[in-house]
């Protein structure tokens, strides 16, 4: 009954888009060229209020065809080029050239474009606007804010979207998963997770997100082995403006923010700034967060170069919510939480700091250059139970004749970090065939690693804050990359993406003899990259690349095993085609993709070497699936923006270790062809906007993940439930004349009251004969509301 649904679900939305209007009349071309110069290959040409467009070839010239009679405004832009919007009316066909002015300063965008995809990459992406991102920007962190785009899961411990959460591509977590500000790697580099509590409200000092899927180009940073997010904050804002934004919601979730800019001033100097504040009480029990921040950026702006000083910081004081709920407590007790400890909290604070430039050599060459300093504490505390005074180097405690092994106790982990390093890019453009870069990084991570008693029941020896154990640990990454873009016919273009990519790692870890050494390891990764993109005609174009990527192993994976025993670093071969098409009323991709993997590293339960149940690799998996975009003008107030992806994701051979505590063995259990965990073989999102009347915009937003396992083993009793949530929006605008904008949101999420898991782990055991699995959930808010009002001055 369910796959009938399906099958008439999609059978409709196929009907739908065919039914589409197509208008078959004119055509409007032309060329566009510098002011007093010549073409400008690769400018865009865009027919506003549709989905219509196209590239400039390499003599500057397009086609816009299919185009009805009527009056169209025309956009054109270019990266370093005043972009223009005129007005066409089209009774014939027509023709209309454009001659684009340098523009006045360089925009902050030409420090990015070394690392992103654009439309002749060969590679699947896609931009999230400023604009886009405010539409949600009520308080929850920046993935939950992602949700929407294609081949992404999002998840939150705390359930409501504020605290730790996660985002998965394509099935692949947030340590495969390249993030980067500003071109500036921003993965934590010994474990290569991105944690986004450490950055409250930065949405609202985003200007842009990239995300690309796969591979994808040459970046700085920890590998790309699933996706990258590629993100660039304020870019220059040339007048002056001050803004607020005000919003609360279900679980006592506020949000506080104030922006605001100098504008363009004398002299090219701009400063714009940011405070906010974000508290939540969570939606499972004691899921508090209490969040703040703030983002001061200075810019000197010329003809020719800029530089510009960006500092943001973030503080995280967030009530911990890891232990996920028992399987048997999620009907009768969703919101249960295991700790109690009334500072069962994480603390951590995070300063940043870039200083970014752009400096044009010659009019084909321009060099970009950055420096950056991240600092990092903090630290998570924790009531322990009965722990055993050996684990922290401590005698027992003998009281008369008896003599106490173990005791309750509060501790801290530290973390005390410093990361530093520079990234650059030499970009070349012909304005003609060739554009070309050049790039790399440089940076190293010194990261400290401590633990403090700070209370104990029964002291033994120590002292206030005595440390039990101490592990410094250094990280140094090395890349360099060069890339080319090659218009090899007028339909034919070509790219290139070599990287080399050195890892050198110093840590503490063990010997074959189990003691705990200075080690290290040094690594090597050559990951080549290519592509083919084919147009079609002015409204389709097809492609096809080719790439390579690797990635060594974490932190754990080296400090809880033996030379021996460690595992190896992965290996990723990406093939990617797809095919564009778009038209005034309708915008469609396909993508189609396979991943395999090469030593893919993955939890078995296995103990290792020194006792530890560390990852291993498996020799063959793979990802292959079918990614589908579409944006459809429905109707003139009317709006629909669905993506979908269907996919397979299969470990080829997995072997779980079962503990028997009844013999203190390990169990063998083989499995073959089983799905990765943590990888749906179906997951949409869709967007339907509808504009009634002016200022008011009212969105239905629906997300669905189908099944997905918690293990390699394909268990059913191991997963979480497929999931289908809707969500209602509100958003109402006017423009008052003693402000800008004031703007007005209310997000009803989870209107239907769908009761369901993002996230979870599982183990297994042996116990007198009997083998038992546990399960624990991460449940995400029921029927919920966020209401906002924004003010722009």
């Amino acid at each position: 009954m369910k796959k009938a649904k399906t099958y008439r679900f999609g059978a409709t939305l196929l009907f739908w888009l065919s039914c589409l209007p197509v208008w078959a009349q004119f055509s409007l071309s032309g060329s566009v060229k510098e002011s007093g110069g010549g073409a400008l290959p690769g400018a865009a040409v865009l027919v506003e209020g549709s989905y219509k467009g196209t590239v400039t070839d390499a003599s500057g010239g397009y086609r816009l065809t299919n185009l009805k009679p009527g009056t169209y405004q025309i956009r054109v832009s270019l990266l370093g080029f005043e972009a223009q919007v005129r007005e066409v009316e089209l009774r014939s066909d027509a023709t209309q050239s454009f001659e684009l002015p340098k523009s006045e300063v360089v925009m902050d965008e030409v420090v990015v474009s070394a690392t992103r995809a654009n439309e002749k990459s060969a590679i699947a992406h896609t931009n999230v606007s400023q604009s886009q991102l405010r539409k949600l920007n009520l308080g929850q962190d920046l993935p939950v804010l992602l949700n929407f785009s294609p081949s992404v899961v999002t998840t939150s411990d705390a359930g409501a979207g504020v605290g730790y959460t996660g985002i998965r591509i394509r099935g692949s977590d947030a340590t495969r998963v390249n993030v980067t500000l500003n071109g500036i790697p921003y993965n934590d580099a010994e474990s290569q997770g991105t944690f986004w509590v450490n950055m409250p409200d930065f949405a609202s000092s985003v200007s842009s997100v990239q995300i690309q899927r796969g591979v994808g180009t040459s970046t700085n940073g920890a590998g790309a082995f699933g996706a990258s997010v590629n993100i660039q904050t304020h870019s220059l804002t040339k007048n002056p403006y001050a803004e607020t934004n005000l919003s609360a919601g279900s679980f006592n979730t506020r949000k506080y923010n104030v922006l605001a800019g100098t504008g363009l001033l004398k002299g090219g100097f701009v400063v714009d700034a940011r405070l906010s504040k974000i508290t939540s009480d969570g939606y499972i029990d004691r899921a508090s967060s209490d969040l703040k921040s703030f983002y001061l950026s200075g810019g000197w702006y010329g003809k020719k170069s800029f530089a510009r000083l960006n500092v943001f910081s973030g503080q995280e004081k967030t009530y911990q919510s890891w232990g996920g709920v028992p399987e048997n407590l999620l009907k009768t007790n969703r919101t249960f939480n295991p700790y109690t400890y009334d500072n069962e909290t994480d603390n951590y604070q995070q300063d940043n700091y870039q200083l970014i430039s752009s400096h044009e050599l010659s009019r084909n060459w321009r060099l970009n250059a950055s420096l950056f300093y991240t600092k990092g504490r903090g630290y998570y505390e924790q009531y322990r139970e009965g722990e055993d005074f050996s684990g922290y180097g401590l005698p027992p405690v003998v009281v008369g004749r008896d003599t106490v092994t173990s005791t309750d106790l509060i501790r801290r982990r530290w973390l005390d970090n410093d990361y530093y390093g520079a990234v650059w890019s030499l970009d070349y453009n012909s304005f003609g065939k060739l554009t070309a870069n050049i790039g790399g990084g440089w940076n190293q991570y010194q990261g400290k690693h401590y633990g403090e008693i700070i209370w104990a029941r029964f002291a033994s020896t120590s002292d206030i804050r005595q440390r039990y154990y101490e592990d410094d640990a250094i990280k140094t990454d090395f890349n360099v990359y060069a890339k080319a873009f090659y218009q090899v016919s007028r339909k034919l273009n070509a790219f290139a993406d070599l990287q080399v990519r050195t890892v050198g790692y110093s840590f503490l870890g063990f010997n074959s003899q189990l003691q705990n050494v200075r080690q290290s390891a040094d690594l090597t990764f050559f990951n080549p990259k290519a592509g083919l993109t084919y147009t079609l005609n002015d409204r389709s174009s097809v492609y096809a690349s080719y790439s390579v990527g690797h990635r060594e192993p974490n932190r754990n994976d080296y400090t809880q095993s033996t030379p021996e025993s460690r595992p190896k670093a992965e290996t990723l071969h990406d093939w990617e085609a797809g095919y564009k098409t778009q038209s005034q009323r309708l915008a469609f991709t396909a993508n189609l993709y396979y991943m395999q993997y090469k030593n893919e590293l993955v939890l078995t339960g296995q103990i290792n070497d020194v006792g530890a149940y560390n990852r291993v690799n498996i020799p063959r998996s793979y990802r292959a699936g079918i990614e589908l975009e579409a944006g459809a003008l429905l109707a003139k107030n009317l709006r629909w923006n669905v993506n979908a992806t269907f996919s397979r994701n299969k470990v080829q051979q997995f072997t779980e270790f079962l503990d028997n505590y009844d013999d203190g063995s390990q169990q063998k259990v083989v499995y073959r062809n089983t799905d990765i965990a943590f990888s749906p073989n179906a997951v949409s999102g869709s967007q339907l906007l509808y504009t009634p009347v002016k200022g008011l915009e009212i969105g239905f937003l629906s997300k669905y993940v189908g099944r997905q396992f918690l293990d390699n083993t394909s268990s059913k009793s191991r997963s979480l439930d497929p999931y289908f949530v809707n969500d209602l929006r509100f958003i109402y605008s006017i423009k008052p004349g003693f402000a800008d904008v004031i703007e007005f949101t209310v997000l009803l999420n989870n209107v239907l009251n769908h009761l369901y898991e993002s996230n979870g782990y599982t183990f297994s055991y042996i116990s007198e004969g009997r083998t038992t699995t546990e399960n624990y959930y991460y449940p995400q808010a029921g029927r919920n509301f966020l209401a906002g009002v924004r003010v722009r001055f």
